[in-house]
This record gives C-alpha cells, sequence and structure tokens, in this order.
C-alpha cells in the first residue's frame, strides 16, 4: 500500500513539473547571483545607517540622515541584528550584540507603542539571544536559558505589562516604559494590537521559566476570540475596557492581519492546538464572508455585508499564513491576484481597489513593506514553483530600480510615478532584505530540515537546537522552537522514566485486556470518526449563523418599517404645524416654536429624536446605518478614531470617512531638530518633575490571569491532530503516530 501512494505521489510531481515548464527555471547558481544581490541592497542600507542615522530609530535615505520614530531607542540597530546572523555576517553580529549587551534595561520616560516594542524590540532580542551561539559570541553555561539580551527582552516586557491590566485582559495601545499607561490613555485598541504577542511572549515564558508572559498573551488572545460576532468574525478597533466594538469592519488587512498569522505561528511554536482551532474555525467565516474570487474584501462584522471592495498591502501575508497550515492550492490563488497588482505597478499599492481595478486615493504608496516577498518565499519553500522566482526576482528588480538612493532605499511614494519619500523604516532590513536573501539561499540554516543540529549541553541536561522549524515573528525575527523546549520542556531524565513507566503498563499482565493498540485500521476508523464530527460541528456553526441572519434581516426590516411609521408622523406634524402658521397673523406666530426654513424642525421634533435614538441602539448595527446617522461635518467621532495599528495605520470611524484607514500622524521627518537649549530645559523637566507612575500590582494581576474568564471548549487544549498538516504525504502524517517507518536506504 505504501509503494502504491508513494507511485501516486510520484505521478503528481511529474504532472505538476510539467505542468510549470513554461517557467523560468533556476540553477543553484542563478540562486545565488540574486542572493548576493540581496547581501549588497541589505549592506548598502546598513551602512548608511550606521554613517548616517545611528543612534536615532530609522534612516532618513534623501537627507542622509537619522530621525526617532517609535522609541528611541536605536531601532534599526536592534531590528537587524538577525539578518547579519542569517546572512553570515557573523562579526558584525558580534560587535553590535556586545554593544546591546551593555545596556541594563529599557527605563526611559518615553511613551511607546505596545505593539511596535513587542514585535521589533522584544522579538528582535529574543531572535538575536538565541542567535548567538551560531555567531560564535561566547555564552555562558545557562544559555540558551539565560543571557544578557535575554534579560533585556524581559525588562521589556516587564514594562509592557501594566498595559494589558484591564478587566479584559486586551491592552491599551500605548505603555510608558517607565511609568505605565499614560494617563487619559484611549483604550481604543485594534484587533493586531491586542492579538499580536503570544510568540514573543510565549517564547519568553518558555525560555525563562516564568509563565506569567505567556498567560498574558493568552488572555487576550481568549478574550478576542470571545468577542467575536454571531458570524464568527471579528472587528477592526475595540474599548478594551468594556469589551464593545468601536469599528466593525472586519478583515484581513490593517489592525486584523497579525492576529489571524499568530493562531498559527503561536499554536506550531507553543504546541497550543487551541490556538490552531481557532484559527480554522476563524478562517471558516474568512473564507464565507470575505472571499471574493480569491481577493479579501472589507465586511461588516455583523452581517458579512462587503463595504470595501479593497486590497491591502497588508493583506499579503496571508497567503504565507495558508502555506503553513497546508493550503497551497488556495495560497497560490490569492498570490496571483496580488502579483497582478505588483506587475501593474511595479510595486503594490497601500490599498487597491479591485472594483475598480486601480489604486485608492490618497493610498498610493509602498513602503518597502515585506508581506508579499514573505509569501512568496514560504510557498517556495512548500512547492519548488519556478514561478515564484520569477515573483522574488521581479520584487527585487523593481526595488533595485526605483527606491535605490546614495544613503539606502526609499519609500515609495505614489507607485503611479514611482516618486520617493525620505522614509526607509526599520522592517526593510528586518523583514523585507532578510526574505528575499532566503528565497534565493536554498541551503540557508533557516531551511534546515532537521538533517543536522547542536547538541547542547544545559543546566537542564542535553538539547538538540538548531534542527530547522524556525518560527518567524511578525517582524521576520526568527525563533528556535527547540530552545523554548530545552529550556521548560521535559528533561532527557524524565522522557525515560515516562516511557519505561509505559512500558511496564503495557506488560503487566493485569492490564493487558485494557491494552488495544494503535494499529492502521483502528487509526483510521478514529480518523473517519474525527472528520464526521468536525463536518458535524460545522454544519450546526452555518446553521446558527443562518439563524442569526435571518434574525437580523426581520429585525432591519422592522426598524426599516418603524423608521418608516415615524417619518409618515413627522411629515403629518410639519404639515399641520405650517397650515397652522398660515391661518394666523404674523404677529401672533410663536417663533420660539417653529421655524421658516424648509427643513422645519421644532421642539416636538427633539423628543421625537430622542426616541429615534433610543430605537437605534436597540437595533442591529450595518454600516449602512452607522454611515447615515453621523453627519459629515461632525466633530465628535474621537473615541473610534486614533490606535495605532500593524504597521503603523490607523482606522477612522467609517461615518467620517469612505475609506477604512488612514495614514496615522506621524513624527515629521522634515522637521528641523529642535535646538540644544529647549532639548536641555525638556530633559531637566523629564528628571526634576517626572510623571507619577500608574499603580501596577503584578500579584493581582497574576491573579486575574488564574481566573478562567475567557474559557475555551476543553477539548481544544488536547487536540493534537489539528496541528497536522495536510499537505504532507498520507504516509508521513502516520508517521507522527508511529504506525510507520521510513524505509532505510539500501
Amino acid at each position: 500500500m505504501i509503494n502504491t501512494m508513494r507511485s501516486f505521489c510520484s505521478l503528481l510531481l511529474v504532472i505538476s513539473g510539467s505542468l510549470g515548464a513554461t517557467f523560468n527555471q533556476y540553477s543553484k547558481e542563478d540562486l545565488y547571483k540574486y542572493r548576493e544581490e540581496v547581501r549588497a541592497m541589505f549592506q548598502h542600507s546598513y551602512n548608511s545607517y550606521l554613517e548616517h542615522a545611528y543612534p536615532y530609530d530609522e534612516l532618513r535615505p534623501l537627507s542622509c540622515d537619522g530621525v526617532d520614530t517609535w522609541g528611541s531607542y536605536s531601532l534599526t540597530l536592534i531590528d537587524a541584528l538577525d539578518t547579519l546572523a542569517v546572512m553570515g555576517n557573523y562579526s558584525e553580529f558580534t560587535r553590535v550584540y556586545n554593544i546591546i549587551a551593555e545596556r541594563t534595561d529599557f527605563d526611559a520616560n518615553i511613551n511607546v507603542s505596545v505593539f511596535e516594542t513587542n514585535i521589533r524590540i522584544v522579538g528582535g532580542l529574543i531572535s538575536a539571544h538565541l542567535m548567538a551561539r551560531r555567531a560564535g559570541v561566547p555564552v555562558a553555561f545557562g544559555w540558551p536559558c539565560t543571557g544578557p539580551l535575554l534579560s533585556l527582552a524581559e525588562d521589556v516586557v516587564k514594562r509592557l505589562l501594566p498595559a494589558f491590566d484591564t478587566p479584559t485582559g486586551m491592552p491599551y495601545g500605548t505603555v510608558n516604559l517607565r511609568h505605565g499607561v499614560p494617563e487619559g490613555e484611549t483604550p481604543i485598541t485594534c484587533t493586531a494590537g491586542v492579538g499580536t504577542y503570544i510568540v514573543e511572549f510565549g517564547a519568553l515564558s518558555r525560555l525563562t521559566g516564568n509563565p506569567i508572559y505567556e498567560e498574558t498573551a493568552m488572555r487576550a488572545m481568549r478574550a478576542l476570540w470571545h468577542h467575536r460576532s454571531t458570524i464568527g468574525l471579528l472587528g477592526n478597533h475595540i474599548d478594551v475596557l468594556k469589551g464593545k466594538w468601536t469599528a466593525v469592519e472586519a478583515g484581513i488587512g490593517a489592525g486584523v492581519d497579525s492576529y489571524y498569522e499568530y493562531l498559527v505561528k503561536g499554536a506550531s511554536l507553543l504546541q497550543r492546538p487551541e490556538l490552531m482551532t481557532m484559527f480554522k474555525v476563524g478562517r471558516e467565516a474568512v473564507e464565507q464572508y470575505l472571499n471574493k474570487d480569491d481577493w479579501h474584501f472589507w465586511v461588516n462584522m455583523k452581517n458579512g455585508q462587503v463595504t470595501m471592495p479593497l486590497f491591502q498591502n497588508l493583506e499579503a501575508f496571508w497567503p504565507g499564513t495558508l502555506s503553513k497550515v497546508g493550503d497551497t492550492q488556495g495560497a497560490l490563488k490569492s498570490l496571483h491576484n496580488y502579483h497582478q497588482v505588483w506587475k501593474q505597478y511595479g510595486f503594490t499599492p497601500e490599498f487597491y481597489n479591485v472594483a475598480q481595478g486601480g489604486v485608492a486615493a490618497q493610498r498610493e504608496g509602498y513602503p518597502l513593506r515585506p508581506e508579499l516577498i514573505e509569501s512568496i518565499m514560504y510557498l517556495y519553500r512548500a512547492t519548488g514553483d519556478p514561478w515564484l522566482v520569477d515573483a522574488g526576482v521581479d520584487i527585487l528588480k523593481s526595488i533595485q530600480h526605483s527606491a535605490w538612493t546614495p544613503c539606502g532605499y526609499a519609500t515609495v511614494k505614489n507607485v503611479l510615478t514611482h516618486s520617493l519619500e525620505d522614509r526607509m523604516e526599520s522592517f526593510f532590513l528586518a523583514e523585507t532584505t532578510k526574505y528575499l536573501y532566503l528565497m534565493f539561499d536554498p541551503d540557508n540554516f533557516i531551511h534546515n530540515r532537521g538533517n543536522v543540529a547542536e547538541v547542547v549541553t544545559t543546566p537542564s541536561g542535553t538539547c538538540t537546537l538548531d534542527a530547522g522549524g524556525y518560527i518567524f515573528n511578525t517582524e521576520a525575527h526568527p525563533i528556535d522552537p527547540a530552545a523554548l523546549q530545552c529550556c521548560s520542556g521535559l528533561s532527557e531524565k524524565e522522557i525515560k522514566s515516562q516511557i519505561a513507566n509505559q512500558m511496564i503498563d503495557i506488560m503487566n499482565p493485569g492490564k493487558i485486556k485494557e491494552f488495544k493498540g494503535d494499529l492502521v485500521p483502528e487509526r483510521i476508523r478514529m480518523l473517519e470518526k474525527k472528520r464526521q464530527d468536525e463536518a458535524r460541528e460545522k454544519r450546526e456553526r452555518e446553521k446558527k449563523i443562518r439563524e442569526q441572519l435571518e434574525i437580523l434581516r426581520i429585525q432591519a426590516q422592522e426598524a426599516a418599517a418603524e423608521q418608516k411609521r415615524k417619518d409618515e408622523e413627522k411629515r403629518k406634524l410639519i404639515k399641520e404645524a405650517r397650515e397652522a402658521r398660515e391661518n394666523k397673523s404674523m404677529e401672533n406666530v410663536d417663533t420660539n416654536k417653529v421655524e421658516t426654513n424648509n427643513d422645519t424642525e421644532f421642539e416636538l421634533e427633539g423628543d421625537d429624536i430622542e426616541d429615534d435614538e433610543e430605537d437605534v441602539e436597540n437595533q442591529p448595527e450595518f454600516s449602512a446605518q452607522k454611515e447615515a446617522s453621523v453627519p459629515s461635518d461632525s466633530p465628535k467621532h474621537t473615541e473610534a478614531m486614533i490606535t495605532r495599528l500593524s504597521r503603523g495605520e490607523v482606522l477612522t470611524d467609517h461615518a467620517a470617512s469612505p475609506g477604512i484607514v488612514q495614514p496615522e500622524k506621524m513624527v515629521n521627518v522634515f522637521e528641523k531638530k529642535a535646538n540644544v537649549v529647549v532639548e536641555a530645559i525638556s530633559n531637566l523637566v523629564q528628571q526634576f518633575l517626572p510623571v507619577e507612575s500608574v499603580q501596577f500590582d503584578l500579584e493581582k494581576f497574576s491573579a486575574k490571569l488564574k481566573s478562567d474568564q475567557w474559557p475555551v471548549d476543553p477539548s481544544w487544549l488536547t487536540d493534537h491532530e489539528v496541528m497536522s498538516c495536510p499537505a504532507a504525504k498520507f504516509t508521513d502524517r502516520f508517521l507522527m503516530h508511529g504506525e510507520f517507518f521510513e524505509e532505510k536506504e539500501p
């Protein structure tokens, strides 16, 4: 049977190879040539940052100087550190590692984005810590469970924890590194800003042995899951104090993207099957309501109606995520759509209006984002399709042609004209160049499939590291899952003890009748039963969704009929008032009750309006209603407005703008630096008139984490079958259960 399956798989490979024959074929030498071109691209940008911008956060490639953007902690240096290791520049990695290791903490009176600090600083420090031994940095005996950069990462996370001290467990968007949550901080946070911590926080807990970080991130994840709509979708912004959605647009782009990404990556890195179940159930709703011809539009989270037929640049991560769960076919379909946009302009704009087939107004830029090349790299590793190399070369050539400057690579301000903007975000060196490099470096240690590994002796025993399977955080910082197991898993002695105990149980004659074995027929029956149970649960979910949509439709009809009745009554009152006015002389007209404007309003109507507002609160919320209820010139929409999103964007109230995101008010990179006197006075004020720290009780916070506030189905915690990859061969999937063993080469 196994040989038959292998022959069938070989036939499929022959067929797929013949289908891909129309694309360019690339030898290793061809790939290495492009790899060296990417290396030169990185080196040009990195050297320019060191020469012109360090110690500022980012390089301005047109002005050839630097600017602080996210926290004044030399962001690009930390963000790019593990890229040096991936590219084999171990001498520079060691030099920068030692510079950063001299720092004792991140104590500073500055407000920072919780989201950005986590993915860029915490993720960068953990990754560099785990790369240290490979790069030749002398490490202590306790490594990877101890180390200076790991201590710094823990210090940063401790300073972020106060943001999570909310009734829901979902974090504020901003925190002061010294004083906690700033006074008056908005409680409105985007979905990605709530659900993008489990990779970094989980890794930190497993490496240090302190579970509070992983539990904090899981509480936020479960809170989001609990607040899904009845049809299984999440909105874009939520009030972290009340748990109420303030922006009901559902999508996979800005403000939501890395939530779905971290469900998959967190499940794989930490072996938490409940996260994978959340992704698979959540994806059902995404595919049912968002997917339109392999694009994913924005819809209303409550009824699934399309509100914005747009493709966002940030959505290009989706095919890469699908490849991680084995759906390479669905991934390639969406990737082909995205690549066509790139071919149309030479870049992917921030927003592309699919319905109109053009760039969305005011969103024409391309800030050197990595999401498209990230998905291309993952899919090339999964399929080997040479078309994907073509797509990667397209991206490399476009950036080289249009974004190069004497001092680095610049943001493309407009994909129509290829004009440039004076900014190079740190993720260009952390992500874009790294994914490009890995695309063209098939033998990189990151791609290790477990063929080789390093055996390391630690206080916990002997560990096997660098065997592959690296999990990238959303800023492309790779984390070795074996290191987490080394510091928090069972020791070699404990594993042997467990195996011995199980063997004793099996061989015990008194228990032999209870032991049924795990043979192939039994496993097939188990899998078939599981598939039937999953299909039944899916039908039940779909039935509930249909019932809820029908309820919403009936409510909408009733609300429309009621509104029509009130409008008729209002028109009747207005007509009677006009008739009464005409029958009286002008001297007796009470101007306080009747106005002469054609859109006549009077005191009676005020009561009606209040009644209307009360009714509206009890009605289902639809995008169209929400847009109509707020005048276009209304200045009052601050609660739903400004919150930092994934990659520095904000969502605005749908009523105030036809779009869903607008550029965030960032630091003005063209603004001149304040003079020395002003800076000195500012420093003195911070030193002698410090802001009082917000009280944060770690013990009370820990107690909250232990409460089962947002429970999930207990069976999800142990259903490790959900972690298997359907893209793997039939026989390989059985290997994980132990029924089949690979045949040795003759």
